[in-house]
């Protein structure tokens, strides 16, 4: 059971194209001799729940065939059985685990970093060789006010509290009502941008203040690129057990738009207005308005949140860079 592939095929991927996509990749892995056991979802929340559920019936192997999305409901759905008691008392633990994906979704940036083709069938024949890496898994905790955790998801690429979880709240909004496609990101960006209001937030990287005023946006990344390729944690590594903070402050929009190119660069990190950051654990705590944050282009709730590095914990399909 442990060799089988549990394989989770988001059908609204690739602007509901996924499931036809998927039937000619079917073959393939079929003419590879690949052991696999495939589910169809295009219901929210349900890759995670299918996920979990193979987990706890001792599937140890996911393949995720759709976007960014897809890949953060599957790596919830293995997290949130590894949390169980029943895996803690049986002793599984997260490296016991691989995750792949054939990219179908509108930006695919987790691969991006991982190295994985973003044509399906390339990425299918690294998986038919074993081509696999570790990755760091960021756990990401909602807080009360008193500092409890009342919810926890999981982050396999970037996150981020302020107008980017702002813009992701109005994209899955639309997404639901069946629009689709990457204008969908301009136009929640410009509406996001016209409703906007100061934020005032503390950040604590590991035990001290990095930042303390007033935000635009923060980006926490694991990997280097979100958004279809923007480049907000340019220097961030994925195994090297450390979260890479990027603060943008409550600047102008006109120095924001002279400064945006540089989103696409390796530069991006290097701009004088920002605050850059690395650790280990980061806490955003909100001083009067209380941001939203996302996690994976999902949106989790609103600040506090705190962001914690679980070191080179999951089996990914990847090449080492």
């Amino acid at each position: 059971m442990e060799d089988k592939w549990i394989v989770i095929v988001n059908v609204y991927a690739a602007s509901k194209k996924a499931g036809a996509l998927w039937r000619g990749i079917e073959s393939q892995l079929k003419a590879r001799g690949i052991d696999y056991l495939c589910h169809m979802t295009g219901t929210d929340g349900n890759a995670c729940e299918l996920a979990q559920s193979a987990a706890a019936e001792g599937y140890r192997r996911f393949v995720a065939v759709g976007g960014d999305g897809t890949v953060h409901d599957v790596l919830n759905g293995i997290m949130n059985y590894v949390d169980s008691p029943d895996a803690v008392g049986a002793g599984v633990a997260v490296c016991d685990f691989t995750l792949a994906v054939l990219p179908m979704g509108s930006g695919n940036d987790w691969i991006k970093s991982t190295g994985v083709p973003r044509d399906p069938v390339k990425a299918l024949s690294m998986l038919a060789s074993a081509s696999f890496i570790r990755q760091d898994v960021v756990k990401v905790s909602l807080l009360d006010a008193d500092g409890s955790v009342k919810t926890v998801s999981y982050m396999a690429n970037i996150g981020g509290v302020g107008i980017d979880a702002d813009v992701c709240r109005v994209v899955n909004v639309n997404k639901k009502l069946g629009y689709r496609g990457k204008i969908l990101y301009v136009v929640a960006l410009v509406r996001c941008l016209r409703k906007r209001v100061p934020v005032n937030v503390r950040i604590i990287c590991d035990g001290k203040v990095l930042y303390d005023g007033s935000i635009f946006s923060i980006a926490f990344g694991i990997g280097k690129y979100s958004g279809g390729g923007m480049r907000q944690t340019s220097d961030a590594v994925l195994d090297d057990g450390l979260l890479d903070v990027t603060v943008i402050p409550d600047i102008s929009l006109g120095v924001i738009a002279r400064r945006a190119y540089r989103l696409f660069t390796s530069t991006f990190t290097q701009v004088k207005e920002l605050t850059v950051g690395r650790g280990v654990s980061v806490e955003v705590s909100p001083e009067d308005v209380r941001p939203y944050a996302e996690v994976d282009g999902e949106v989790i709730g609103q600040a506090p949140v705190r962001f914690d590095v679980m070191p080179s914990h999951l089996n990914v399909l990847g090449v080492r860079r």
